[in-house]
């Protein structure tokens, strides 16, 4: 995906609760995501899930963490960033913590008939994350097989080997956004 994080490593040895992981690194310090990035990120999130269903027609726990990640960045694309069809509107105020160790609260300031709305975006969003992340890992299936194989094989595959694999192109370094120069 063009706006998504290239991967740096996968592995299929289990790590803590996690029965492997997949490392998708940034190219440079970053502090906010445009819309068309989120929505690649939750693509990419939606993979694990989506290669289940196709390869075993079966679903696991195994994406748990990556369903609950892609559904609190599409939650804050419609509730803090207006990323959505609802419009540029905050929905919910944070209250700040009084002191050390308490944590964050929002408060609902928006009606019944709102929430329900702010779901239906929320569930469309992931709808369509999850349906353009289907076809693409469809039309794509027969690498993820050859990736799965030398998985197996290896247990570990950095970014370059992955590419190699996968024939997918080495994403083009990208610079980072310049600095705004400052005037006196």
């Amino acid at each position: 995906l063009p706006n998504s994080d290239p991967v740096h490593k996968v592995t299929i040895v289990p790590r803590g609760r996690a029965l492997g992981l997949t490392w998708n690194l940034p190219t440079h310090d970053r502090h906010g995501f445009s819309r068309s990035e989120s929505l690649d990120r939750i693509m990419v999130l939606m993979g694990g899930r989506i290669a289940e269903k196709i390869k075993f027609n079966e679903m696991t726990t195994g994406a748990g963490n990556d369903l609950e990640r892609a559904t609190d960045i599409v939650r804050r694309m419609v509730c803090e960033y207006g990323m959505s069809r609802l419009g540029p509107i905050v929905f919910g105020k944070k209250e700040a913590p009084i002191f050390l160790g308490r944590e964050f609260a929002t408060h609902k300031d928006y009606s019944e008939k709102t929430a329900m709305q702010i779901d239906g975006e929320i569930k469309f969003i992931i709808d369509e994350c999850y349906t353009k992340a289907e076809k693409l890992l469809r039309k794509n299936f027969s690498k993820i097989e050859k990736l799965a194989a030398q998985l197996l094989e290896r247990e570990i595959l950095d970014g370059v080997e992955i590419r190699e694999i996968t024939g997918f192109p080495m994403p083009a370094p990208e610079a980072p956004p310049k600095e705004k120069e400052k005037k006196d």
